[in-house]
C-alpha cells in the first residue's frame, strides 16, 4: 500500500508539472512590468512616471500568469517592447496586414462640406483649406499614424506650431493660435516618449490613467498638443506596462502568423521530400561492426549518380531490391488555405485585400467580405480616426484665418468604386429626376446648374453657373422627322 501510494504521489506530482506554464510561453517570456524605455526619452536626473506610479504590476503579472496556465496556448502575456515589435515590422505578413487596413483607411480620404452651400466666401475656404491640407501633407500623416497604431499600439502626431511652449496646454483659439503658427503635423513613433504625469489614484478625476503631460525625447509636451490614435485600448491596469500604447495588431495576430508560417514551412518540406528511394541491400557486415561501411556507400553512390530515366539501374537480384515510398500531397493546397485565411482573420481582413490573392474554388467569390471589409473601415474612420482630424482642421483654420468656421466639415468619402458603366446610370437617373423636379417648378434650372458644378462625378464640374442659358426657340424643340414630314 506505502508503495502505491508513493507512485500516486509522483504520479500526481508529473501531471501538475506537465500542467505548469512553460519556462518559455509567452506568459513568461512577456511579463507585466514597467517597460523598458529608449536612452534619451526620459533627461537625465528624472524618473519615469510608469515605473513610479500606484499601478500593481506584481498583481496583473501573477493573475497573466495563472491565465497562461489555463490555457495551453502560452499566447497570453504582457507588452513584448517596441524593440520586439520593430522586428515583427520586417516581416511580409505583418507589414500587409498593416499596411493594407492604413492604406485602406485614406485611400479615398475626406471631401470639405459646408451648411452654407450658398456662401462664395465659404467654398472659396474650403477650396483654400484642401490645398493645404495637400501641402501639409495630412492625408499622408493620418495614414502613417494608422500604421503606427497597428505596428506598435499607437500613432502619435505632434502639432508643430511656431514659437509655442510645448510643456502648456494648447487652447484652439485665436490667441494662443497665431495666424501662420502652424508648422507642420508630425508622427512620432511611440518608442521616443513616454507618460510624465497622470492620475492613478482617482478614477473621478477624468485624467485617471491618462497622460496629461508626455516626454518625447527629453523633452516636455502637454498631451493637448499630442493626436494620439489607438484603436485596441487595453485594461486601465495593463496601460503602465504597455506605455500607455494599446496591444498592437502584430502582437495579436503573432500566435496566427506562427501557425501560417510552420504550415508554409512543413508544406514544403512535405513537397520537397514527398518521394523516397529505398534502396534494399546487404548491410549485414556493416551492423556487426565487421566493416567501416565504405563499401556500402560507394554502392549509394553509384546508385544516386545513374539513378535518373536515362540511366540504367542495376540490381543484385539475389541480395538487393529497389522500393519507391510516396506521401500523398492532395489536400495540402487547402490545408495552407486555410492557415493564410486564419491569419487574415485575425487581422479582420478578406484573404485577397491582404495578399492580392483571390480564393480559389468553384462559386467561390469576394465580393461579399469585401463589402464587409469596406463596411469595417468606414466604422473604424469614424469611431477612432474622425476626433484627430477635426482638431487638425481646426488649427489649419486658426492659422490661416485666425478663426473657426463652425460650418466647415468633413465627410469619409466612399470606398466602394463606380464603374464607368454604372456611373452613367447614375447620371441618366439624376437628369430624369432634375428634369422632372424642374418641370414641376420644384427647383430651378440654375439650381440644377449648380449642382452639377459642384459634384465632381457630374461629367460637368467647374462650369460657369454664372452664365445665362437662353430657352430654344419652339421650332427647334421639333425632330427633323417632325419637320421633314411637315
Amino acid at each position: 500500500m506505502k508503495k502505491k501510494s508513493e507512485r500516486t504521489s509522483k504520479l500526481r506530482m508529473a501531471a501538475l508539472k506537465a500542467l505548469a506554464p512553460d519556462e518559455n510561453s509567452k506568459a513568461n517570456r512577456w511579463p507585466i512590468k514597467a517597460p523598458d524605455l529608449f536612452p534619451g526619452v526620459v533627461p537625465k536626473g528624472e524618473k519615469a512616471r510608469v515605473a513610479m506610479d500606484a499601478s500593481p504590476y506584481s498583481y496583473a503579472n501573477n493573475y497573466a500568469l495563472m491565465s497562461g496556465s489555463m490555457y495551453s496556448y502560452g499566447d497570453i502575456g504582457g507588452f513584448p517592447g517596441y524593440p520586439y515589435l520593430m522586428m515583427l515590422a520586417l516581416r511580409v505578413e505583418y507589414r500587409n496586414m498593416v499596411s493594407s487596413l492604413a492604406t485602406e483607411l485614406t485611400r479615398e480620404w475626406i471631401t470639405l462640406t459646408s451648411s452654407e452651400t450658398d456662401d462664395d466666401a465659404t467654398k472659396e475656404k474650403i477650396t483654400e483649406i484642401t490645398k493645404e491640407m495637400k501641402s501639409l501633407g495630412v492625408q499622408q500623416t493620418i495614414r502613417l499614424a494608422a500604421e503606427q497604431d497597428g505596428f506598435y499600439g499607437s500613432g502619435q502626431i505632434l502639432i508643430n506650431l511656431k514659437d509655442h511652449d510645448v510643456s502648456t496646454p494648447l487652447i484652439l483659439d485665436k490667441r494662443t493660435i497665431k495666424e501662420g503658427s502652424l508648422e507642420s503635423f508630425r508622427v512620432c513613433e511611440p518608442i521616443w516618449t513616454t507618460p510624465l504625469m497622470y492620475n492613478a489614484l482617482d478614477p473621478a478625476k477624468p485624467d485617471f490613467y491618462k497622460p496629461s503631460s508626455w516626454w518625447v525625447m527629453g523633452q516636455h509636451w502637454h498631451a493637448s498638443r499630442m493626436l494620439i490614435v489607438i484603436t485596441r485600448w487595453v485594461p486601465d491596469i495593463l496601460k503602465p506596462a504597455f506605455n500607455f500604447s494599446g496591444v498592437s495588431l502584430s502582437q495579436l495576430a503573432e500566435p496566427y502568423v506562427n501557425n501560417w508560417l510552420r504550415a508554409r514551412q512543413s508544406i514544403s518540406d512535405l513537397i520537397n521530400n514527398f518521394s523516397i528511394i529505398v534502396l534494399k541491400t546487404a548491410m549485414d557486415q556493416v551492423l556487426t561492426g565487421g566493416d567501416d561501411g565504405s563499401d556500402l556507400f560507394s554502392r549509394i553512390k553509384m546508385f544516386t549518380a545513374t539513378r535518373s530515366n536515362k540511366g540504367v539501374m542495376a540490381l543484385d537480384k539475389e541480395r538487393e531490391e529497389l522500393e519507391q515510398l510516396s506521401v500523398p500531397i492532395g489536400g495540402l493546397s487547402e490545408l495552407q488555405a486555410q492557415a493564410q485565411e486564419q491569419m487574415a482573420s485575425s487581422a479582420r481582413e478578406p484573404v485577397v485585400m491582404m495578399t492580392g490573392i483571390s480564393p480559389a474554388g468553384l462559386n467561390v467569390s469576394s465580393e461579399g467580405e469585401i463589402s464587409l471589409w469596406r463596411d469595417w473601415v468606414r466604422a473604424q474612420q469614424e469611431a477612432h480616426y474622425r476626433v484627430p482630424i477635426e482638431t487638425m482642421l481646426k488649427v489649419m483654420q486658426l492659422s490661416m484665418y485666425g478663426e473657426i468656421d463652425p460650418n466647415i466639415s468633413f465627410e469619409f468619402n466612399p470606398l466602394a468604386q463606380t464603374s464607368p458603366k454604372e456611373l452613367g446610370e447614375i447620371r441618366v437617373n439624376d437628369s430624369i429626376r432634375a428634369g422632372n423636379y424642374i418641370d414641376r417648378q420644384v427647383i430651378d434650372a440654375q439650381e440644377e446648374r449648380e449642382r452639377l458644378a459642384r459634384d465632381p462625378e457630374s461629367g460637368y464640374s467647374g462650369i460657369d453657373v454664372t452664365k445665362v442659358i437662353e430657352a430654344p426657340e419652339p421650332e427647334e424643340l421639333e425632330s427633323p422627322l417632325a419637320r421633314g414630314n411637315a
